[in-house]
């Protein structure tokens, strides 16, 4: 028992360092970037399930195929951190990535202020009037 131990904390060992590797190492963009996906999905789940105000369903409420789509999203946003690594290694420079993990940040917190909105959690008005002009300029 103790080798099956052993072997499964040493495979995953190996694994997470070969992840981190992959995503540029560990540090607060790609820590901050996997807690604001995390909160948005978690926090869009709970609009549709328990509120059923989603917008992404016609009745608003939970839709398996909408939360496989949103999870999609995600990881298709993760390869391009992916991508945005191999870029900062080809040229030399370490700023692409951070870049993009701050970008995709930055449209998850909107979409979080979304779904904080959509439950009737008050918000200032100088965050819903900026939520405002974005939906009209992706129109």
């Amino acid at each position: 028992m103790r080798y099956v131990r052993q072997t499964l904390c040493t495979f995953l060992g190996v694994l997470g360092g070969a992840a981190a590797w992959a995503f540029g190492g560990w540090d607060a963009a790609l820590a901050a970037l996997l807690v604001c996906m995390g909160v948005d999905y978690l926090s869009g789940s709970i609009v549709a399930l328990v509120f059923h105000k989603s917008q992404k369903t016609p009745s608003g409420a939970y839709d398996s195929g909408y939360g496989l789509k949103g999870l999609c999203k995600k990881g298709l946003m993760l390869l391009f951190v992916l991508v945005a690594v191999q870029i900062d290694r080809l040229l030399g420079i370490s700023y692409a990535r951070d870049a993009v993990c701050i970008g995709f940040c930055a449209n998850e917190i909107i979409s979080i202020v979304e779904n904080l909105g959509l439950v009737g959690i008050p918000m200032p008005k100088a965050i819903t009037e900026a939520l405002e002009q974005l939906q009209k300029e992706r129109k």
